[in-house]
């Protein structure tokens, strides 16, 4: 060094410009070296003086990253990578105060002792070091720099709380993460920088932060080491940490470090705390302030005359302790810690005999343990490089070529791909060892370019997890109250300002469900302020589309295609209900009021069509009287009417009355009254919605599938769905009303108190297998009995040419019903019930008994032999009706009438006059029992005229003038 060179400490808080002192310094000399804390921080000067003076005089070296030009003029490098023996006439080392650090404090020291310019040494950092300066380097001139912006203290607030551009700070990587994705999640997202990041995933991040799209940067405290960002607020969210050895408390002057990144320039600056952080010490937070705090008196240091004798002698000399009072030996650092393990390998003793083999040694022992998994899985890679380079002085390429190309895949998450970085950094640094390998250029090159495709990979990741673009976006057009750009394509997704934020279903914005807190509000309240002239070009739409493209649903709502639009709600009548439409509060009252009117138009006229004739019946003036009232409950009842709930009513009607119901197409039948024409699917489904609104019922039940003659019975339908569905419940099965009405005419044929079998036209109408048809019968009321019978096969030719079996077949007597037991349905309509049956019937005399096992008379050897073939068969008769009421299914509740009302039979069930008729005396002695009881026959049906029928009157007409 020069006699006249000078050397300077420029002390001072953060944002005093220290850095840029220096840096404007070194450009006014031909040569300079500057040695910084940090990688990121070395990137950031050397891109810099780049900048200022071009690549071609700039070189960077630090750990991983060596770039020297052959005219180097300036080196910028980490502390730990700062040649040494260099002749620079400038030479400067940042952030001295490091000297007192456990981990790295004997580098800074050594550099603070060693280090110097030939013209001019600059040492930039905190006044905590001035008295230890000056102790140690006694010709050191002071420069105090005062610090350009105030910093003050605002206590704790939640990280929902924090203000825009603010740096959270955590001191492990998963504090960093879970407060990043909570500011995702809150405030549209955040940056994240760590040491342990490389430079260009670092630079990429900070990228992000610096250009506006995210208002939040967490990071560790490697911001506090002079990078320089546009911080207004600081947060801790811890106030200690793990220092590679033990957790301990934040220092001030540590936490000083870091607040003091808070303010740029002229622009003042915050710091607080946050989250599980408690608020700071008055005083601390005072001294943070006013950046007063306690002189460093212990500065960390380690022998650098070194003994390469043997590794025992470099060992002592690595653990000789200092002479000077200020100086504390460090702490076994890593390095040292890795010699003693490899010293103790047999192997690594033989190879290290000589001076250049323990120095060799030493080199390789000083790489970083990047990855971070085991101290003994470290020192095994180690001896394995060792021997590498002492056996054949090179790394051999195919080996580092397999451990590089282990490493080389950008694929897996955040934890995945910074494994790998912490890796490839191993092998970088191997690579800008002069010597170590084969083709350096070659090796750092492709350990650059794996670095850099982890690292975008790296960064791809973290912006993915912890950035929300469309939020963060949103939120900062919000705040420049700038008018936001909405558009809606064919699908309903919604984009504002380009990013994806929900769907327009109808009129009604669903947003994106990943979107939750925080988030979930500014997309809503961005995008509807958007939207809303979306609403109106969408409501004018609606108002004018066609009806085919409206519809409701069996629940009650209205859809316009496939889009909810709206719902039914009950009104004062049920053919009148009212609607609601599904409208945002955002979209105005305007839009709501178009789609509401354009729903109930829809409404109105789908019931006016569907249900036409109930409409034309119940604005009929010339109804009067009971005629009137009947009409209104059919309206009431929308057009289907079970018979025994206004059997009264029925019967009171006169045929002028009848008649006038019946020209709007109602029919009286034996089960239900009702309109035909409101049988048909569309009106029973509007039926079955209108009745459930007006019931409210929280689930309408649906209507049944077309076309079906019976269904299953559903018991767990609410009271009165089966005649709104167009059924009547009868067993297992409900019958449709139409069909139903068919087979009772069908009934009326048979003799229902003597018993009587189903015919194949009951079976093919219903659709019905015999014991379904029989389930069916009894829940009509019918008692169904069941039997066995031989099967009567068809008589084919070669029978017929036997002439005893023709015979026989001939005299054979035909199981007939005697005349008077064939009695119709009475005139009233009311099935016999079981009093007027015979006790018993006995069996023709003409019909031979056969006894069991024995052959008729007349039949044929080989049939029997023959097994003969069984079938099942039902009889049916009315079922009797229990004592002390009127059984719930009674025919008097369900048939329909059959004559004009002077015509109606006794009282009994026998004709006009006859009291008792077909009713066994009362207490008279015995029943009877010769003989079959036998009947009188009611009238034939040819003879009679039903009221039902809508050709009665005329029929009646034509009889009066015959």
């Amino acid at each position: 060094m020069a006699q006249n060179a000078r050397i300077t400490a420029v002390l001072g808080p953060t944002n005093t410009g220290k850095t840029h002192y220096a840096i404007d310094r070194m450009l006014g000399y031909r040569t300079g070296i500057i040695g910084l804390p940090l990688r990121l921080l070395a990137r950031e000067v050397y891109d810099k003086i780049v900048a200022a003076r071009g690549p071609s005089v700039v070189a960077l070296v630090t750990g991983e990253e060596r770039i020297v030009p052959d005219r180097t003029q300036y080196w910028v490098c980490t502390v730990e990578a700062m040649p040494e023996g260099m002749g620079c006439d400038f030479l400067a080392i940042d952030e001295i105060q490091l000297c007192a650090d456990p981990e790295r404090g004997h580098v800074f020291t050594d550099r603070l002792l060693r280090s110097r310019g030939l013209l001019e040494t600059v040492f930039l950092g905190s006044d905590t070091m001035r008295q230890t300066i000056a102790a140690l380097v006694p010709e050191t001139q002071f420069m105090r720099r005062e610090r350009m912006s105030q910093l003050s203290y605002t206590g704790s607030k939640k990280i929902s709380r924090m203000q825009a551009r603010s740096a959270i700070v955590g001191f492990s990587v998963e504090n960093v993460y879970a407060i990043a994705e909570l500011l995702r999640r809150q405030k549209g997202g955040a940056a994240v920088v760590m040491g342990a990041l490389s430079p260009r995933t670092r630079n990429a991040q900070v990228e992000l932060y610096q250009n506006g799209e995210v208002d939040y940067l967490v990071a560790t405290d490697a911001i506090g080491m002079g990078l320089n960002l546009d911080i207004n607020h600081v947060a801790f969210s811890a106030l200690s940490k793990f220092d590679g050895r033990r957790m301990r408390p934040l220092a001030p002057n540590e936490l000083a470090q870091i607040a003091g990144r808070a303010g740029r320039g002229m622009s003042d600056g915050t710091f607080g705390v946050t989250g599980e952080a408690s608020p700071l010490d008055d005083g601390v937070a005072q001294a943070i302030c006013d950046h007063r705090f306690t002189p460093i008196r212990k500065l960390q240091w380690r022998n650098a005359a070194l003994n390469y004798a043997s590794p025992d002698s470099l060992i002592a000399s690595l653990e000789q302790n200092p002479q000077d009072e200020l100086l504390l030996r460090t702490r076994d650092s890593d390095d040292l810690l890795a010699l003693k393990t490899l010293s103790d390998q047999a192997e690594v003793a033989a190879r290290a005999s000589d001076v250049a083999s323990v120095r060799l040694l030493w080199d390789v022992c000083r790489i970083p343990d990047f990855r971070g998994i085991s101290h003994a899985e470290h020192a095994g890679l180690l001896e394995r490089i060792f021997g590498f380079l002492h056996e054949s002085g090179r790394v051999p390429d195919d080996w580092l070529g397999r451990q590089i190309q282990r490493i080389d895949r950008p694929d897996g998450d955040i934890d995945a791909l910074s494994k790998r970085l912490a890796y490839i950094r191993t092998w970088t640094y191997v690579a800008q060892r002069r010597g170590w390998v084969s083709d350096e250029s070659h090796w750092r090159d492709e350990t650059r370019a794996v670095e850099d495709r982890l690292s975008d990979a790296l960064h791809a990741r973290l912006t993915q997890r912890f950035v929300d673009r469309r939020t963060s976006v949103l939120l900062r057009r919000l705040k420049q109250k700038e008018a936001l750009l909405a558009e809606v394509n064919d699908k309903g997704e919604v984009t504002v300002e380009g990013e994806f934020v929900g769907r327009l279903e109808g009129f009604r914005f669903r947003q994106d469900k990943d979107a939750t807190g925080q988030e979930a509000k500014t997309l809503r309240s961005a995008s509807v302020q958007a939207l809303v002239p979306h609403f109106h070009l969408r409501a004018d739409r609606f108002y004018n589309a066609p009806d085919t493209e409206i519809d409701y649903t069996e629940q009650g709502g209205l859809m316009w295609g496939e889009q909810a639009v709206g719902k039914l709600v009950a009104g004062a009548d049920p053919l009148k209900p009212q609607v609601s439409a599904f409208v945002d509060d955002e979209a105005g009252p305007d839009v709501k009021q178009k789609v509401e009117r354009r729903l109930q138009h829809f409404v109105d006229r789908k019931i006016a069509n569907l249900f036409e004739p109930l409409l034309a019946l119940s604005r009929d003036e010339t109804l009067n009287g009971l005629a009137r009232g009947f009409a209104f409950r059919m309206v009431e009842n929308l057009g289907v009417l079970p018979r025994a709930q206004v059997a009264d009513e029925v019967k009171a009607l006169d045929q002028e009355a009848r008649g006038a119901l019946r020209k709007h197409g109602l029919r009286f039948g034996q089960f239900t009254i009702f309109l035909p024409l409101l049988l048909k699917p569309a009106p029973t489904r509007l039926r079955l919605v209108l009745w459930s609104l007006a019931k409210g019922l929280d689930t309408f039940p649906e209507a049944p599938p077309p076309g079906l003659v019976t269904v299953p019975t559903d018991a767990h339908a609410p009271d009165g769905y089966a005649p709104m569905a167009g059924y009547r419940a009868a067993g297992e099965r409900s019958i449709r009303i139409d069909m139903l009405e068919r087979l009772a005419d069908m009934l009326r044929a048979q003799d229902s108190r003597a018993g009587f079998e189903a015919t194949p036209d009951m079976l093919s109408i219903t659709g019905m297998t015999l014991e379904q048809f029989a389930d069916l019968m009894q829940g009509l009321g019918y008692k169904a009995e069941r039997g066995e019978r031989e099967k009567v096969k068809p008589v084919d030719v070669a029978m017929a040419d036997a002439p005893d079996l023709a015979a026989d077949a001939a005299e054979a007597p035909v199981a007939e019903t005697p005349a008077d037991a064939v009695a119709a349905i009475p005139d009233d309509g009311i099935a016999p019930v079981a009093e007027d049956l015979p006790a018993e019937t006995e069996v023709p005399a003409d019909i031979p008994e056969v006894s069991e096992g024995e052959v008729p008379v007349g039949t044929a050897p080989d049939m029997a032999a023959e097994a003969p073939e069984i079938e099942v068969f039902y009889t049916f008769a009315w079922a009797p009706r229990p004592r002390g009421g009127k059984r719930p299914d009674s025919p008097r509740q369900g048939q329909g009438d059959r004559q004009a009302k002077g015509d109606r039979p006794g009282k009994d069930g026998g004709k006009p006059g006859q009291k008792g008729r077909g009713k066994p005396p009362k207490g008279k002695g015995p029943r009877r029992e010769e003989g079959p009881k036998t009947f009188s026959s009611a009238p034939r049906k040819s003879d009679r005229i039903d009221p039902d029928n809508p050709f009665a009157a005329a029929l009646m007409g034509l009889k009066d003038k015959g």
